[in-house]
């Protein structure tokens, strides 16, 4: 006697599509390829509008754009203005990070006496939006010392407690993530917690969240325009208030400068991505097993 044949059971997409919705059928993918076309033509159609508009109010001018051809505006206006960006967001950068790693282990702490003011700090720190807390420390320091306080400094100081207090999140976040097992392998040798915490849970933390660390740090780039506000010498002080001023060339000053923070941003997300690359290929190679020498004469 003839058994029928067992019904054939369809192959359950693998990765994280498979896991989070269902693979598309082929009216699904018609319907996205439509989708997809209507918005392009969408979008085409909007650059259109915009590039003729622009047309229409002279903005292509080659009087407008000539400008950003000479040396002399680069190397007076433009230049000075990035050294401002860059520096304030090098400066900033770096402070953040040291706020995050102390709050965040702070937050970690065995004792309530650490833990909680830091995170009443963090807290705190990020719930203040970035330009209040600029403008807090050059009336604070006006209010104590009676001298306000440098525009780069009021910006460091701003951009340091907003985004250290993200990234100590981000450091927490990262710390719990680490498989607990290593945490007790590294107490079963003698470490002790500051130890443990130093030396095993942080490093892999960071590695863990390089991707967070950089998002928060294109952040951090972009939040020093908020200097513009106070007169700092940055990069948008330069293309909205200086360059227009002497040539009368906004909007081309504008697409200038944007294109320049996206150019810093799209540079930061490729050092973050080779520097990624590199911890995997270098955690795959100290996890690889070794193999010993066959004995002599075997």
């Amino acid at each position: 006697m003839k058994t029928a044949p067992a019904p054939r059971r369809r192959a359950r997409p693998t990765g994280t599509a498979g896991i989070l919705f269902d693979a598309p059928g082929p009216k699904a993918k018609v319907r996205h390829n439509v989708l997809t076309l209507v918005g392009a033509v969408l979008l085409l159609l909007a650059g259109w509008f915009v590039w003729r508009r622009m047309s229409e109010a002279g903005q292509w001018d080659g009087d407008l754009w000539s400008p950003f051809i000479d040396p002399e505006v680069w190397t007076g206006l433009i230049l000075p203005g990035l050294w401002g960006t860059l520096t304030a967001a090098a400066t900033g950068a770096v402070l953040a990070l040291a706020f995050g790693v102390v709050f965040g282990l702070g937050r970690l702490s065995e004792r309530a006496w650490i833990r909680l003011p830091s995170a009443w700090v963090v807290e705190l720190f990020r719930a203040i939006p970035v330009l209040i807390m600029i403008f807090s420390a050059q009336y604070l320091s006006f209010a104590v010392a009676g001298e306000v306080l440098p525009a780069f400094w009021a910006v460091v100081i701003g951009l340091t407690l907003y985004n250290g207090s993200v990234l100590a999140e981000v450091f927490r976040a990262g710390v719990r993530a680490v498989p607990r097992g290593q945490a007790e392998a590294a107490y079963s040798v003698g470490l002790r917690r500051g130890d443990v915490l130093r030396l095993v849970l942080l490093p892999q933390a960071v590695t863990a969240m390089l991707p967070a660390i950089v998002s928060q740090m294109v952040v951090l780039l972009k939040d020093t325009a908020l200097g513009y506000i106070i007169s700092y010498e940055d990069l948008l002080n330069a293309g909205f208030r200086i360059v227009p001023s002497n040539f009368g060339n906004l909007i081309p000053a504008a697409v200038v400068i944007a294109l320049i923070y996206i150019a810093i941003n799209l540079a930061l997300g490729w050092a973050a991505t080779r520097l990624e690359a590199r911890g995997r290929r270098s955690r795959r190679s100290s996890a690889a097993p070794v193999t010993a020498p066959p004995a002599p004469g075997t």
